[in-house]
């Protein structure tokens, strides 16, 4: 378990840790193959992504950039490096609200996350929903390149719904 890791013994603790600030994660690096096989799994083959020459000489940036949604997708294993909850057998990631991008990433660029447990919900058959409010920073820049807040669901064994 990384240092600073969150560790929440059971699903019933967990709205105890209501407001409770996370992280912030390990740095990630955004390569350019990144965000090539990112580009690839959805077809999105636009040139400030991935034309690196053309990026150079066309692009505000003078490189590529990620994809907004490859930075989004990163959230979920970088939410596991700063907590842990026992007692759930499945987790579902059900949404985000208020997702907005702030500024790009760069190739070659790094990236973390932080977090706060924003809210959470007692649900049916013991599940839980947890609200996370999720910040992705870039290392060196002086604003985050996105917040979000994304909404999981915790179901125990034996859960139904």
């Amino acid at each position: 378990m990384p240092v600073g890791m969150l560790k929440i013994p059971s699903l019933t603790a967990v709205k105890d840790y209501s407001g409770t600030s996370l992280g912030p994660s390990k740095w990630l690096s955004i390569t350019q193959e990144r965000i090539d096989t990112f580009a690839n799994a959805t077809d999105d083959h636009q040139w400030i992504h991935c034309d690196v020459e053309r990026a150079g000489r066309e692009s505000p940036f003078k490189t590529t950039i990620a994809h907004g949604y490859l930075t989004l997708s990163l959230a979920p294993e970088l939410l596991t490096q700063i907590i842990s909850i026992d007692g759930w057998k499945t987790v579902v990631n059900t949404g985000l609200e208020k997702l907005r991008f702030y500024s790009p990433v760069l190739s070659d660029s790094r990236v973390r996350l932080l977090a706060e447990i924003k809210g959470t919900r007692d649900l049916p058959n013991g599940g839980v929903r947890v609200t996370f409010a999720i910040r992705i920073e870039v290392e060196g820049a002086q604003r985050p390149a996105l917040r979000a807040n994304v909404v999981y669901v915790y179901l125990p064994e034996g859960a139904t719904e």
